[in-house]
């Protein structure tokens, strides 16, 4: 069994409680900061001439140097400070990454290349922030017939690997649900590049949905990318699979196309640490649906998950050699 998830953590919960006010006390005083600045600034245009508006505001200057510098420090040498600046800054990137091509979408709506260049800038600016991945088995990867992709979740930065695949392989879509659609202008650009939205709470819709599209892996080759567990999983473990994705892949006697990524070692959501870490992501060989029915999906789920579990523990395993990490026990 994997002991990948018990690693040698950087905070104790009591530092950790520290840090968190830290963050709060730092970020607090330069919001009040810039708010004060803004103020000030205004009541001195009103009541001070030329030469001493540019005095004040030379004094204030330095007060928002000092309080920014400040704000720095702590996010230095606090693990949660960084924690939560580094993911800020990957959701505000992410998003201006999606939409920021938009127009040029515009010109072929609804085709998988308008998400290459979100996928390049993606994977480039998660190197910045230090998550790293290198892609293995690219030559289990089949793009003359469609498929299903089925991925383990972790976090957030599962983006990066959606991007590192996009590229390679195919012709991707993926699902999303359809509140998504409505987050302007996010949803659009998601719109734009295809994505499959449905509505959970409606099986029929969801249902009709995502088999119109079992069609287009057959007729246009499209490959459908889905993260079977669900829901985030961080542990030791795969999550248990939902059986939507069987469903689609029998429906159309594709095949499947596991992918396993390395366990996020890096990552620690409850002691709030996000390091640098180079990561592993793993395309399996494919899994044939052909002449299966509804009555094989069971064991057909019990077969792709015990080889993405004996893959996850292999591969997170050498995560940890990878980056250095010592186990705890």
């Amino acid at each position: 069994m994997c002991a990948a998830g018990r690693v040698i953590a950087a905070d104790s919960s009591s530092s950790s409680s520290c840090s968190s006010v830290s963050v709060v006390v730092a970020f607090a005083s330069f919001g009040f900061g810039l708010l004060g600045f803004r103020n000030r600034l205004h009541r001195v245009k009103e009541t001070m001439s030329s030469e001493e508006i540019v005095d004040k505001m030379t004094t204030s200057n330095g007060e928002l140097l000092g309080l920014a510098f400040m704000a720095f420090f702590i996010i230095t040498l606090s693990s949660t400070a960084r924690y939560y600046f580094k993911f800020f800054c990957f959701i505000a990137f992410s998003v201006v990454c999606a939409v920021g091509p938009v127009p040029l979408m515009l010109f072929r709506p609804r085709d998988y290349r308008n998400a290459l260049i979100p996928a390049y800038l993606c994977i480039g600016f998660g190197k910045m922030l230090g998550a790293s991945f290198t892609v293995r088995g690219k030559e289990n990867i089949n793009r003359n017939h469609g498929g299903i992709v089925l991925m383990n979740h972790q976090s957030a930065l599962d983006l990066i690997v959606l991007a590192e695949l996009w590229p390679i392989m195919g012709r991707s879509t993926v699902v999303a649900k359809k509140e998504v659609l409505y987050m302007f202008p996010f949803g659009l650009a998601c719109w734009l590049w295809g994505t499959l939205f449905i509505d959970r709470q409606n099986r029929d819709s969801a249902k009709s949905v995502i088999n119109k599209e079992a069609k287009a892996i057959n007729e246009k080759q499209a490959k459908l990318l889905f993260f079977p567990e669900g829901t985030r999983g961080n542990g030791d473990k795969l999550l248990p699979f939902k059986k939507g994705c069987f469903h689609v892949a029998v429906e159309s006697q594709a095949f499947i196309q596991p992918v396993v990524i390395s366990k996020y070692h890096f990552l620690k959501s409850k002691a709030k640490i996000f390091n640098r870490g180079q990561n592993i992501i793993k395309i399996l060989p494919e899994v044939s649906c052909a002449g299966l029915s509804k009555d094989d999906i069971p064991a057909l789920m019990e077969r792709v998950q015990k080889m993405m579990q004996r893959e996850y523990e292999q591969l997170s395993e050498e995560s940890l050699s990878i980056n250095n990490i010592s186990e705890v026990h």
